[in-house]
C-alpha cells in the first residue's frame, strides 16, 4: 500500500526555495483574477491544476493521492459549503417572493423617524449584518445600496457606505462558513475560532456606524446623532461577543443584529436626533411625507422568519433538556474513510491523519436547518395571506431552490475548486512548507497574520476561500513560532473582514447596485483608506492578544 507523509523540503535543503514552489498555486491564483481578469472559478481551476504538478513533480506525492486529495476537498466544498450557502440565498429569497420584504423596508422607515442617517445605519449595517448571516456572498452589498439608494443617498456615498458596513458581519456571514471552513480545514474546533472572531470583531463593529454617518453626513452628522450609533454600535458588539462564545457562531449575526435593532427601537421611542431635515437637505433629498399602512401583523409576518431561524438553531444547537438535540443530530453525521487516501497519508510520527475521513452532516448541516425553516416559514405564507398581496406557495419556494442552485452555480465552482486546492496543498505539504518558512519571522508574525486574511478576501471576494486558502498556513506558522495556532487562524478570518470591501467582486456588486458602472475604480478609491485602517487596528489587536492582551481570549 502507496503511503505518503508531507515534507517541507521541495529544493534539496532550501526553505526558502521549496516554500516559493509551495507558493506557485497561489500566486497563479492571484496573477489569474488580478491581471489575466479571469473568473474566479477559471482561476481556482488553473491554481489547482498548478498545485497538483507542484505537489507531484517538487514534493513527491503519489499522483493518484494528490488527484484523490482534491476529490476529498471537492466533495467538502459541494457539502456542506455551498450547500449552506445555498440554502442561505433561498432563505432569504422566500421573503423576497411572499412580498413581505417590502415591509421590513417600512419598518427601517418607522424606526428611523424620518431620519436618513439614522435609517442608513439600521438598513446597512443591521439588516445588512441579518443578511450577510443568511446569503453573504454580495447579497448584502447590492440589496442594502439598492435601498440606500432609494431613500436618497448620492451613489457614491452609498456604495462606500454599504462595502464599509459589511465588515463587522462577514466573519460570521452565510451561517459562519468561513469559520466552519477553518476548523475542518485546520482540526481546531470551529466553536473556539468562532469564540476568538468574537473577541475581535466587536472593536470593529462599535465603530461602524459613527464611520457610517461620517461618510453620509459629516461630523455635524456624528455629532447629532451619536446617542443613537454608540447605542446601536455597543448593542452589536456585545452581542457579537455574547452569541459567538455562549451561544452560536453560525448564528452570530443574526442575533447582533436582532439586538442592535432592537436596541435602536427602544431608544428611539425616548430619544430623536437633531438636524433630521437639514441633513435631508444637505444631502439634496426631499423629506419624505409619506405614511405606511404597517400593522402589527404585518409587523410580525416581516421579522417572523428570522425569528424562528434563531429558535430553530438555538434547538438545535443548545437544547439539552429531555433529548440531548444537539448529540441526537450529530449522530446522523455519515463519517466516509475516502476511498483510496484515508489511511495512506501519514503525519511525521508514521501515524495515520484523521482529515481523510470526509464527514456528511446530512441532517446537522446549518443549510439543512435552514432549509427545514423556510419550508415552515413557507407553509406559514401560503396559509396567511392578505389580499392577494401576500401570496407564496409551497410550491413556488421549492421551485425557488433550483433557481437558487442556478444563480450560485459560479460561486458554487469556485468555493469547490478552492477548497480543493487547500486540500491538495495541506495534504501534500506545500501548506507546511510556506507556514514554516513564515514563522522564522518570529513573535512579528502575530502582527502579519491578519494581513493574510486580508489579502485572501480582498481577491477572492470572500472571507471563506481566504480560510481555505490561508487557514492551515497560518495553523502551522504559528506553532513554529510559540504562537496560539487558534488565535492565528482566528486572525485570519478577522483580517479577511476588512478586505472584504475592496475585492473586484464586492466592487462591482456595488457599482451595479448604485448605477455606477465602470466606475469601480473610483469607489475602489473610497474605501481603500477606510481597508487599511481598519487592518492596521486588526492587526495591532491581534498583535496585543499574542501578548499583553492575552487574557482576554476564551
Amino acid at each position: 500500500m502507496t503511503t505518503f507523509t508531507p515534507q517541507t523540503d521541495a529544493a534539496g535543503g532550501s526553505l526558502v526555495l521549496s516554500a516559493l514552489l509551495a507558493a506557485l498555486p497561489l500566486l497563479t491564483f492571484f496573477a489569474m483574477l488580478l491581471f489575466a481578469k479571469a473568473a474566479a472559478w477559471k482561476s481556482g481551476l488553473a491554481s489547482l491544476a498548478v498545485a497538483l504538478l507542484v505537489a507531484v513533480l517538487a514534493f513527491d506525492m503519489p499522483t493518484h493521492l494528490a488527484l484523490l486529495s482534491a476529490t476529498q476537498g471537492a466533495a467538502f466544498g459541494l457539502f456542506p459549503i455551498v450547500w449552506i450557502v445555498v440554502m442561505a440565498l433561498w432563505f432569504y429569497q422566500v421573503t423576497v417572493l411572499s412580498g413581505r420584504f417590502d415591509d421590513m423596508r417600512a419598518i427601517f422607515d418607522s424606526v428611523g423617524g424620518g431620519d436618513i442617517r439614522i435609517q442608513a445605519v439600521l438598513i446597512a449595517f443591521c439588516f445588512g449584518g441579518m443578511l450577510e448571516a443568511l446569503a453573504g456572498f454580495g447579497a448584502p452589498v447590492a440589496i442594502t445600496a439598492t435601498m440606500l439608494l432609494a431613500l436618497g443617498v448620492p451613489p457614491l456615498r452609498a456604495a462606500t457606505a454599504v462595502l464599509l458596513a459589511n465588515t463587522a458581519p462577514v466573519a460570521f456571514g452565510a451561517v459562519g462558513t468561513p469559520i466552519t471552513t477553518a476548523g475542518q480545514l485546520t482540526g481546531i474546533p470551529a466553536t473556539q475560532i468562532g469564540a476568538i472572531v468574537g473577541h475581535q470583531a466587536p472593536f470593529v463593529a462599535v465603530f461602524v456606524p459613527f464611520f457610517l454617518v461620517l461618510i453620509i453626513d459629516g461630523m455635524r452628522g456624528i455629532r447629532q446623532t451619536w446617542p443613537a450609533l454608540l447605542t446601536i454600535g455597543a448593542a452589536f458588539a456585545v452581542a457579537i461577543w455574547w452569541a459567538s462564545a455562549h451561544f452560536s457562531y453560525e448564528l452570530t449575526d443574526v442575533v447582533a443584529s436582532l439586538v442592535a435593532m432592537a436596541a435602536a427601537v427602544i431608544l428611539l421611542r425616548f430619544w430623536r436626533p437633531q438636524g433630521a431635515d437639514e441633513a435631508a437637505e444637505r444631502l439634496g433629498i426631499t423629506p419624505s411625507t409619506a405614511t405606511n399602512d404597517l400593522t402589527a401583523v404585518r409587523v410580525w409576518m416581516a421579522v417572523m422568519p428570522y425569528v424562528l431561524v434563531v429558535l430553530i438553531f438555538a434547538i438545535a444547537k443548545l437544547w439539552t433538556v429531555g433529548v440531548d438535540v444537539p448529540a441526537a443530530l450529530k449522530a446522523t453525521d455519515v463519517k466516509i474513510p475516502w476511498p483510496g487516501l484515508d489511511g495512506r497519508l501519514l503525519d511525521g510520527s508514521g501515524e495515520p491523519v484523521a482529515g481523510t475521513v470526509y464527514s456528511l452532516p446530512w441532517l446537522s448541516s446549518p443549510g439543512t436547518l435552514l432549509l427545514i425553516t423556510g419550508l415552515i416559514v413557507a407553509v406559514i405564507y401560503s396559509v396567511f395571506t392578505a389580499n392577494g398581496r401576500f401570496s407564496l406557495s409551497v410550491g413556488d419556494a421549492i421551485a425557488e431552490i433550483g433557481r437558487s442552485f442556478w444563480k450560485m452555480r459560479f460561486s458554487a465552482l469556485t468555493i469547490m475548486t478552492v477548497l480543493s486546492l487547500a486540500y491538495v496543498m495541506n495534504n501534500s505539504g506545500q501548506t507546511l512548507a510556506m507556514g514554516t518558512a513564515i514563522a522564522t519571522v518570529g513573535a512579528a508574525f502575530a502582527f502579519l497574520s491578519p494581513v493574510l486574511g486580508w489579502l485572501g478576501t480582498a481577491v477572492t471576494g470572500s472571507d471563506t476561500s481566504a480560510n481555505a486558502l490561508f487557514a492551515t498556513l497560518q495553523q502551522t506558522a504559528a506553532q513554529n513560532s510559540g504562537l496560539n495556532p487558534e488565535l492565528m487562524v482566528a486572525a485570519n478570518t478577522s483580517g479577511g473582514v476588512v478586505g472584504k470591501m475592496i475585492s473586484p467582486q464586492s466592487l462591482a456588486i456595488a457599482a451595479t447596485a448604485v448605477s455606477m458602472e465602470g466606475q469601480e475604480s473610483k469607489i475602489f478609491r473610497s474605501v481603500l483608506p477606510w481597508s487599511i485602517g481598519l487592518l492596521l487596528f486588526v492587526c495591532t489587536l491581534v498583535f496585543l492578544q499574542s501578548t499583553v492582551l492575552h487574557w482576554m481570549l476564551p
